[in-house]
Order: C-alpha cells, then sequence, then structure tokens
C-alpha cells in the first residue's frame, strides 16, 4: 500500500496517479489548489504521456477536477458532499449489512476476523504509522462486513463512496493534531465485528451509525478542515 516501487504498478501511469492521490490525502497539495503539470513533472519523475493519464484517471475518481483548455484542480470539498457521503453510505450500508448478515457463511466469519486482526495491530498514535496500510486495512475490514455471495454490486458502490470519504479523513490522522483531537478507536470495530458475527441486525445497524456519526462529528471539530472552509472555530459543519 504505502510502497511506491514502481515494481508494484502495472503502468507508470498507475504509480504516478497513487503518488499524487497520496499526496492529496496526506495534505501535500490542498483541496482547489491548482496542479501544475510541468510542476509535478518534475516532482514525480515522470513524462507528459502517463502523467495526464494519472490526472485523467484522477479526475475519474474525484480527487481532482478537469477544466478543458485550463487544466487541473485538487477537488474542492464542501459541506454538502460531506453530508452527501454520510448519509449514502449509511443508507447502502445498512442493506448490505443486514443482507450479508443473512447469507454470510463460515468463510465470510473468518474473513471479518482476519480483516479485524489486521486493522487492529496498526496504531495510529505510534510514531511509525502508516497512514497508508491503516486507511486500505480500514476499508478492507468495513468491505468484509458486506462481502457475501451476490454482494458484488452494491459492494463497488460502496467501496467508491469510501473512496470520496477518504479525502476527509486526512484531517483527523495527521500528527500535527494534539492526540485528542485525533481519530481513535476506542473499541468501535470491535463491537461492530462482535455484534456482525452475532447476526445482531439491530445492534449492528446502531453501531454502524454510530461509528460514522462519531468520525463526522470529529470532522466538525477538525481546526484544518475548518480553515479551509473559513469557518469561525466556534462554528460547526452542520
Amino acid at each position: 500500500m504505502s510502497d511506491m516501487n514502481k515494481d508494484n504498478f502495472a503502468t507508470i501511469s498507475d504509480r504516478v496517479m497513487y503518488q499524487i492521490r497520496h499526496d492529496i490525502l496526506c495534505g501535500e497539495f490542498e483541496a482547489g489548489q491548482k496542479l501544475i503539470l510541468s510542476e509535478l513533472k518534475e516532482r514525480y519523475q515522470v513524462g507528459g504521456t502517463p502523467l495526464r493519464e494519472a490526472m485523467v484517471q484522477l479526475s475519474w475518481q474525484k480527487y481532482v477536477t478537469m477544466k478543458p483548455q485550463k487544466g487541473f484542480w485538487v477537488a474542492k470539498v464542501s459541506l454538502d458532499e460531506l453530508r452527501g457521503i454520510l448519509k449514502t453510505r449509511l443508507a447502502l450500508g445498512h442493506v448490505a449489512l443486514q443482507d450479508a448478515i443473512k447469507k454470510g457463511d463460515e468463510a465470510w466469519e473468518l474473513q471479518i476476523l482476519t480483516a479485524f486482526h489486521k486493522l487492529n495491530r496498526l496504531n495510529p498514535e505510534s510514531a511509525l504509522f502508516d497512514y497508508d496500510e491503516w486507511e486500505w486495512r480500514h476499508k478492507e475490514f468495513h468491505l468484509s462486513l458486506i462481502s457475501c455471495e451476490g454482494s458484488e454490486f452494491i459492494r463497488d458502490m460502496i467501496s467508491h463512496i469510501y473512496d470520496q470519504q477518504e479525502r476527509y479523513r486526512h484531517f483527523l490522522l495527521n500528527a500535527r493534531l494534539s492526540p485528542e483531537k485525533q481519530y481513535h478507536d476506542n473499541g468501535e470495530h470491535e463491537a461492530l465485528m462482535k455484534a456482525v458475527l452475532a447476526r445482531n441486525v439491530e445492534l449492528a445497524c446502531q453501531l454502524l451509525q454510530e461509528h460514522s456519526e462519531r468520525l463526522y462529528s470529529l470532522l466538525e471539530a477538525a481546526p484544518s478542515l475548518k480553515a479551509l472552509l473559513h469557518l469561525p472555530n466556534d462554528k460547526t459543519l452542520w
């Protein structure tokens, strides 16, 4: 995940796309910032053709916006988008979770246990914390909960929505924030896993909603997001 060795990517454009995406998520480029292709070529040591291919892919994924004849900008963050991501993910997540709990077999259960174990081994408070690895394992855990037979379509939709949500999470997984303002698990993933494996649909859906709402309540108070949106420190996002 965090290893950007060229041998880990099928094409040069894939590698560059991953590098730019990583730098956007980690705050190297600010939302709304114009991306100058000549500067990107120098920064990532890449030619014009694979760079443009990478930028087009990033525009499809909504990490950047493309304006014909004008160039590329880092996608802006907005209150409406943040609300929409939350509502859509919860709506689809509840449907997918209920279906998975109904259909899930032993392989599904083992998949969830494995994903949780991998996620739980990473500590955001550690000096060696790897944001990219945590993000990948976090996504895999949440997708494992809904990955049962016949779930491919809704799983892909939720995966895409999760990627959009990821653009906001770096405001919380930031070493420059004081510990109390950073994201912490607080046992939520373990509780969610146990409810799902116990086939307790009502509790699992409740915990999923609370988990998502806590993430967004933390985002409300994230100083870097407020500054980017030009909000006063005493104003919440909604």
